[in-house]
């Protein structure tokens, strides 16, 4: 007896099976698992699953068993790990038998073994023409379900590598599809064979026809079909007419969907058909609210527009019977919005065809003046879809919230309305938005639909404001002030976010608004209120600035700047955003730097400053007074507080920076308010507070800003801010934003030869640090990648601002975070890893700038000497870890960057080959590929970019064929070896002359 034939083998099978299924211990389940895959795996799988399936043994085993065995084939077939049997006609035959005899079994079972069925025939020699010469055989439910599954063969398998290349599987469909006219010829038998005659109830096997002409569609099976045959092919009938079961609706509405998305020809046969749609398929589900009836039919709807918007255009009845029953599915109210949601992308093609059309021909207007009443009626069904819902209008004081599927609703539909604008004429648009006859009593005003309508003027205000037509905002002045005048008390849900929507139009609208003198006051208190509301904080904040932008010829006037300082003080309370906060800021520097008095401007702009001084000064006093930093409560306040503070301060100075370029601010001003901001933020970073992450980076964020403004001022005491950020660092670690202000600083003024020390004592004491002592592996790279970025920024800033001495006395610093850019570069962490190329990079553009200048060789106390002997020294590690990086799945982000970096060093071999550079480094103290073709190609092409003309006409990269072939290799190695496992290197690999 053979093996697989076993009782034994087949109750072990059935026991393990049970166990899987219906073991209630899960180490039970597990010891089942682990044997079915190894029984899966063993060559005795083969004929255990075909006995199983095959035999006509009474009892027959168990559906679960039948099931697995079926699954276990397919399996097998499938897995490229398993070659198919020798018998393959065999295996074939016997999964015939199985179909034949599970038939009318449970539909997963047979679905299986049709599945099996498929793969083989797609895998073995000959596989379709030897099925289909045997599927005579087969009962009707078994043929249907096989015709079902054989063209879904044809696509990728999305589960993995099935082992089946791209030109099998055309092969396949090809031969499949010679197939077709005897399968349609089928599935049209099936279609017109009376109820239950196969003893399978008729609406089962309607809907197993359409499911099999799906398949069959979407394999291609109607390709090269007439026209005129393909609109009047009976199955395609058959499919119409199966729109009105509601058991095979949804598979009816996917065939013809396929059906219309693939053949240009059928739009218009399907536009004939549309009155009937509308009267005796949509309204019915319309009065009868199925959902599911009405989502269909407006896929069906949509794709028949969208393949075809011209035809629609030419404003038919049929067309125009179209529109009119979109139009109702947009405008039915559901618990969601995926129904009006799925029209957006037909209405914009109509409407995108009929602008297309040239607006000078009568054809146009014509056009055009047909759907207007269309396009009128959608932006009511869309504002009426994008209302706020479930809210009650007479509940105050409670802050409401757009459901998330209305948030996205209202994205989608901004391309539309701007669609709509555009037809309507700006004009129209307006006038449609703002008349709606609302009463002037404010208790009678439906808010809901007045926060809609704003919501939609302010989608469209760029083609608005563009269109330039006069426009009249006495109504949302009106608005404006019957919201001013509220208590927060007196709100309800709805009116809060009627104030995001409001300040989102005057936002939009601030230059026509402001140009009004008298609309100032009210608008800038409708500001002030609505940026005391979480919800429409960031819109009013955001308006409060454009206003003030926009009004700058009378923004400074004594009434205006007493609104503005009090919206101000209200930000002390730290209610609202950090984000909105410096909005407000901003709008108010910009206010007071337009102050025409040079005293008062300058008085004002320190009251602004001392505004978020006193927040600060408070957390300095804590420090004095360690009871109260006990107060934990108290203390997280406070810290909260000063963080808001120095983010105002640096809003201020960012906006003065502006203002100083356009020459606003003088000297004077500038002097007084570094006076109070510096000596206060002295104080700060020498307290224990700078432990605080927030705190630390808020000080560093607006001392970069304040240093960016008053940079003259901050020059003298360079020595003082330098030693105070890296001593902070070495007490604080992890807090990258030192190092990031020590950059700023070292930019601004490096480059100044009397600094020198001061910038070489700072790279010093960086450098001691431990966390960056430790970045000595790809591991800890991958824990630290602010602090890389920090500290790459850093040292290019040093070695591109400072002057030869400091760099000359750096110069074991340099070389020390050369080899950890290195390393760096080999990280798992995108960001890490580019950043560390680039800082290499940066190596390199330093020393050939000083090459390309001095052809001969300096002495050994030049910049360019100190550079390239770092280079030589660590070229060999540095081609060892740009490699390595090349290596895994993420490799692919970085081969543009080394690619160039690897040009840009091929470059300066080449040039100090031919130079009295060639004592320092020369093609042979670097590994024996950097002579190859390629790279001395793209050396080459990057010299000559470099040199005369061409450094201002290719200032980019990866000039010519020889840059480009490097590219290409690069990007080659690491596709190749992009699923190679990547262990973490470590510094003992950053150099291969550390190992010798």
């Amino acid at each position: 007896m053979d093996v697989a034939e076993s009782p034994d083998l087949q109750a072990q099978l059935a026991a393990a099976v049970h166990a899987l299924n219906h073991a209630s211990h899960p180490s039970a389940r597990l010891a089942a698992n682990q044997w079915l895959l190894g029984l899966q795996r063993s060559p005795h799988a083969w004929a255990l699953a075909v006995s199983l399936l095959a035999s006509a043994d009474h009892p027959s085993p168990s559906a679960d068993l039948l099931f697995f065995a079926a699954q276990m084939l397919r399996r097998k077939i499938q897995s490229p790990d398993y070659s198919l049997p020798d018998n393959a006609a065999q295996l074939l035959d016997a999964l015939l038998v199985a179909a034949r005899r599970f038939c009318l079994a449970p539909p997963r079972l047979l679905t299986q073994i049709c599945l099996a069925l498929a793969a083989l025939a797609l895998r073995a020699e000959g596989g379709v023409d030897g099925l289909f010469a045997r599927m005579p055989h087969l009962p009707d439910p078994a043929l249907l379900e096989l015709l079902t599954v054989l063209p879904e063969e044809v696509a990728q398998d999305e589960s993995g590598d099935t082992g089946v290349d791209s030109a099998t599987r055309c092969r396949f469909a090809r031969e499949l599809l010679m197939h077709a006219p005897a399968v349609l010829e089928f599935l049209l038998a099936q279609s017109e064979k009376p109820a239950a005659a196969d003893g399978v109830p008729l609406h089962e096997r309607n809907h197993r026809i359409l499911r099999c002409l799906l398949s069959w569609v979407r394999a291609g099976c109607f390709s090269g079909a007439p026209a005129s045959a393909l609109a009047a092919h009976p199955l395609l009938t058959f499919a119409f007419n199966s729109l009105q079961a509601f058991f095979s609706f949804e598979v009816a509405i996917e065939v013809m969907t396929e059906l219309v998305s693939q053949y240009q020809e059928l739009p218009q046969a399907f536009l004939s058909k549309m009155p009937y749609i509308r009267e005796v398929l949509l309204l019915p589900a319309l009065a009868n609210r199925s959902e599911k009836i009405i989502a269909g039919l407006t896929s069906l709807m949509c794709e028949v527009g969208q393949a075809a918007p011209g035809l629609v255009a030419e404003g038919s009845n049929e067309a125009l019977s179209l529109s009119d029953a979109l139009l109702r599915c947009v405008a039915f109210s559901s618990e969601d919005w995926e129904i009006a949601e799925s029209t957006l992308q037909f209405w914009c093609s109509l409407a995108h065809c009929i602008l297309g059309i040239d607006e000078q021909t009568s054809k146009r207007n014509a056009t055009q003046e047909l759907f207007l009443p269309v396009f009128s009626s959608l932006l009511d069904a869309l504002l009426f879809r994008a209302q706020i819902i479930d809210i009650d209008e007479h509940c105050t004081g409670r802050v409401s919230s757009i459901p998330d599927g209305l948030v996205q609703f209202r994205l989608n539909l901004e391309e539309l309305l701007v669609d709509i604008c555009l037809l309507l004429g700006a004009p129209a648009y307006i006038n449609k938005l703002l008349s709606s006859g609302w009463g002037l009593a404010s208790q009678s005003i439906p808010w809901k639909e007045v926060e809609v309508r704003m919501y939609a003027l302010s989608m469209v205000a760029d083609t608005i404001l563009q269109d330039g037509s006069p426009f009249d905002f006495s109504v949302v002045m009106h608005f404006v002030n019957i919201l001013s005048s509220r208590t927060p008390a007196e709100l309800n849900g709805c009116q809060f976010l009627v104030y995001k929507s409001f300040g989102d139009v005057i936002g939009s609208y601030s230059k026509w608004l402001s140009s009004s003198k008298s609309n100032i006051k009210p608008l800038l208190l409708f500001c002030a209120s609505g940026i005391s509301k979480s919800i429409s904080s960031n819109s009013c904040s955001v308006a409060l600035r454009k206003l003030c932008e926009d009004a700058s010829s009378f923004i400074h006037e004594p009434p205006i700047l007493d609104i503005l300082f009090w919206i101000s003080e209200g930000m002390g309370e730290g209610n609202l955003r950090i984000e909105d906060e410096e909005e407000i800021i901003s709008a108010i520097t910009h206010a007071l730097c337009s102050i025409l008095d040079k005293e008062l401007r300058k008085t004002s702009l320190a009251r602004l400053l001392c505004s978020s001084y006193s927040a600060v000064e408070k957390i300095i006093d804590i420090d004095r007074d360690e009871l109260l930093r006990q107060n934990s409560s108290a203390y997280a306040q406070a810290l909260n507080i000063a963080v808001r503070g120095l983010h105002r301060m640096g809003a201020l100075f960012s906006h003065l920076a502006m203002s100083i370029t356009s020459g606003l601010i003088d000297d004077d001003t500038i002097s007084v308010l570094f006076g109070i901001f510096w000596p206060l933020l002295e104080k700060l970073t020498q307290s224990s507070h700078m432990e605080n992450t927030s705190l630390s980076t808020a000080a560093c964020r607006s001392l970069s800003s304040a240093i960016h403004s008053c940079g003259q001022h901050f020059q003298i005491l360079l020595p003082k801010i330098l030693e105070c950020l890296s001593m902070n660092f070495l007490l604080y670690q992890r807090h990258d934003c030192f190092l990031r202000t020590a950059a700023n600083m070292i930019e601004e003024f490096g480059h100044k030869e009397e600094y020198s020390v001061v910038c070489v004592r700072t790279i010093e004491t960086f450098s001691s640090a431990a966390s960056l002592s430790n970045l000595n592996s790809s591991y800890t790279c991958d824990q630290e990648p602010d602090l890389i970025e920090a500290y790459a920024n850093f040292t290019s800033a040093f070695i591109r601002c400072c002057p030869k001495e400091a760099i000359v006395a750096s110069r074991s610093l340099l070389e020390l975070s050369f080899q950890k850019a290195a390393i760096c570069s080999t990280a798992m962490h995108q960001g890490a890893a580019l950043v560390a190329i680039s800082y290499m990079s940066c190596f390199f553009d330093a020393s050939l700038t000083d090459v390309l200048e001095s052809p001969e060789c300096p002495s050994d106390e030049s910049r360019g000497a100190v550079l390239v002997q770092i280079l030589a020294r660590c070229g060999e590690g540095l081609m060892f870890n740009v490699f390595y990086a090349l290596l895994g799945v993420s490799a692919l982000s970085r081969v543009h960057k080394s690619a160039t970096m690897l040009q840009k060093l091929a470059a300066l071999c080449s040039l100090c080959e031919r130079t009295m550079w060639k004592g320092i480094l020369c093609w042979d103290s670097l590994c024996g590929w950097l002579q190859t073709t390629v790279l001395q190609d793209a050396a080459s092409d990057y010299l000559h970019s470099r040199t005369g003309d061409n450094c201002r006409n290719h200032p980019g990269y990866m000039q010519g064929k020889g840059g480009r072939t490097l590219k290409r290799v690069i990007r080659d190695f690491a596709e190749s070896h992009r699923n190679v496992p990547t262990p973490y290197i470590d510094s003992r690999w950053s150099c291969r002359q550390q190992l010798s």
